[in-house]
């Protein structure tokens, strides 16, 4: 088995936004658009406090007491009235009407937004689903079991709906909190920059109190999701093995199970909230220091020089962009907050896209299987790099086109492994595996595995109709076709229209067995392999099923694993496998008297009354 290929970009949190930000896609655009009327919706509110300090100024111009004018209010009352004699109600209604035009440019700038962004990022989830979902179906199975089915799921779900609310809030909150925190800083300078700088000198406190937060908290944001794909582990087999679990009556166990796993997510997270919880604390400090700073200063300045160096409706505005100035910093210390938590996500979901399946089709691909014959010229195979056992070891086999093989041995002897390499599920770490002379490396791994069909000891039926089951194995197949199938694996009874619930949990263990035969027999395969695939059906069944097999796929090469001697007695060839080895090979006769493994199997079953081949 190759080693699964793992691209670089997969290492790193920018490698991963890298990776993530190809997801985006045909979302441009409104990503684009959101952050731009965010802008514009931040310089828009920026100006109302100011244009509301001008008013006050043309206000008492008008009244006639101001101590020092403000220039630009002057400028404006005379731009209004010229010549005449100002009123102040046509002021304060001209003030008031630009007031409420920038108020709905703000909300309408703001609902644009809000509608981009709420596009961009649920598209952008959406195709990260999409993308991690259409590479796991490339996946071999070794890429499987190096991620396991409940890690998926937590990266498919979990992780993306962090990513996502992360995304929502870079292209909309993360763009408003810095713009409101430049244009009030800016609108405040304007006013009066002593008192700026005032406000200005909280800043760097503030940003290096995050960023030791943010290092100390990260590394327990990494644990949790591994926390959490233990959890759904938990909560995956206990479902799927729930009349199990009733019927040993492990209920309490398996509560006590997930308690734990469910409890090590509490306290990762416990431990993480509380080192994020000193964010809150911190930004109130620097904030509230600076807001109690202005006043003191901004008071002093207005008593000690009578309104001179600062007018108190300045003052008025600078405490306005003085809590503008606040929000930005609340929303972002929340930005930092959940770019904390989707960090690792990030670099989860990256790991799944950037993962390249271990089996892959080769350049200039063989796009046909002529014969079904099969042959294992010194082949090794072990499930990880590391393991220190090979699973099969030093295999030679050959099985000629349209032969009928048997295999039997005890638990754990590999005969599901042995056959797992003939549609490539997994590849030989030495040696090779030929099918019809060729490599299966050589071929195009839809045209291989759609010439082998292959029944798995766990029979899997899909939520629908048995039509809809049947299809999966031809997808054009005729009603007709369907029902030939299903009688051949002796389930001609069952109606097409009759729903399988999911997993088939309506259906018995011999109906399923049955049913998956029929599916795969729809292929019109080349190559039919039955990992102990009638072990659920009685041995008058089985010996029905072989027969038909016999007469109407007589060109098709089967291979059945078995427990049943009475499963595999009328083959053409039988193997005996045993620790991961072939230890012996022939038809039941010579079996029987060479072999006193198959003798002992044989009359052990005899005496339980289980042979009627």
């Amino acid at each position: 088995m190759r080693k699964a290929k793992k691209t670089k970009e997969s290492g790193g949190f920018i490698p991963a936004v890298k990776t993530l930000s190809k997801s985006i896609r045909e979302y441009k655009l409104p990503s684009l658009l959101a952050p731009i009327f965010v802008a514009m919706e931040v310089v828009v509110e920026c100006l109302i406090p100011y244009i509301m300090t001008l008013l006050l100024g043309a206000i008492e111009f008008i009244a006639g007491n101001p101590k020092t004018p403000n220039p630009i209010s002057v400028n404006i009352v005379n731009f209004l009235f010229g010549e005449k004699e100002p009123q102040l109600l046509t002021t304060i209604l001209s003030f008031g009407g630009a007031l409420l035009v920038l108020a709905v440019i703000s909300l309408t700038f703001g609902a644009l937004s809000g509608r981009c962004c709420a596009v961009a990022s649920s598209g952008f989830a959406k195709n990260l689903r999409k993308d991690m979902f259409y590479n796991i179906q490339g996946f071999s199975f070794s890429n499987i079991d190096k991620f396991s089915s409940s890690s998926l799921i937590t990266r498919m779900t979990t992780d993306v709906m962090h990513v996502e609310m992360s995304y929502m809030m870079i292209i909309r909150t993360a763009v408003r909190s810095p713009f409101m925190l430049i244009f009030s800083l800016i609108m405040s300078f304007t006013l009066n920059a002593k008192m700026a700088l005032i406000f200005l000198c909280t800043v760097p406190i503030l940003g290096i109190g995050l960023v030791l937060i943010m290092s100390k908290a990260i590394p327990f944001f990494h644990r949790i999701f591994k926390r959490y794909d233990k959890m759904n582990e938990s909560v995956e087999e206990n479902i799927s093995g729930m009349r199990v679990v009733k019927s040993y009556v492990r209920e309490d166990y398996e509560i006590e199970k997930f308690n734990t796993a469910s409890n090590n997510v509490r306290n990762d997270f416990t431990k993480a909230e509380k080192i994020i919880a000193f964010n809150g604390p911190l930004m109130n400090f620097c904030v509230y220091a600076g807001l109690i700073a202005i006043y003191m200063v901004g008071s002093m300045m207005i008593i000690n020089s009578n309104e001179q160096l600062l007018k108190m409706t300045e003052l008025q505005s600078f405490m306005t962009y003085s809590f503008q100035m606040l929000m930005s910093l609340m929303m972002l210390s929340m930005i930092m907050v959940q770019m904390i938590m989707s960090t690792a996500s990030a670099k989860r979901i990256a790991e799944v896209i950037n993962e390249k399946s271990s089996i892959v089709t080769p350049e200039n691909a063989i796009t046909e299987v002529k014969d079904g014959s099969i042959e294992f010229k010194n082949v090794s195979f072990k499930y990880f790099e590391k393991a220190e056992r090979y699973a099969l070891s030093d295999i030679n086999l050959t099985i000629e086109s349209g032969e009928t093989v048997g295999i039997i041995g005890s638990t754990g002897s590999s005969k599901s492994s042995l056959v797992q390499l003939i549609p490539r599920l997994y590849d030989a770490n030495c040696g090779s595996v030929l099918v019809a002379g060729v490599d299966v490396k050589d071929y195009d791994l839809d045209v291989l595995r759609n010439s082998v069909a292959m029944v798995l000891q766990k029979n899997v039926l899909f939520s629908g109709t048995v039509r809809e089951n049947m299809r999966w194995g031809n997808e054009n197949a005729t009603d007709q076709e369907i029902k030939e199938a299903l009688n051949l694996a002796q389930i001609g009874d069952v109606s097409l229209d009759k729903y399988i619930e999911q997993g088939g949990v309506n259906a018995s263990g011999g109906q399923k067995q049955r049913l998956c035969i029929a599916r795969a027999l729809l292929k019109k395969p080349k190559i039919l392999i039955l990992d102990d695939s009638t072990s659920a059906v009685d041995t008058k069944t089985d010996a029905l099923i072989r027969k038909a097999f016999r007469e109407y796929i007589p060109e098709t090469t089967k291979i059945i694993i078995a427990q049943r001697i009475a499963s595999v007695q009328d083959a053409d060839k039988i193997l005996i496998m045993e620790g991961g080895r072939i230890v012996a090979s022939g038809n039941h006769e010579q079996l029987m008297k060479n072999n006193e493994i198959y003798q002992e199997l044989y009359h052990s079953q005899n005496k339980a009354g289980d042979d009627n081949g």
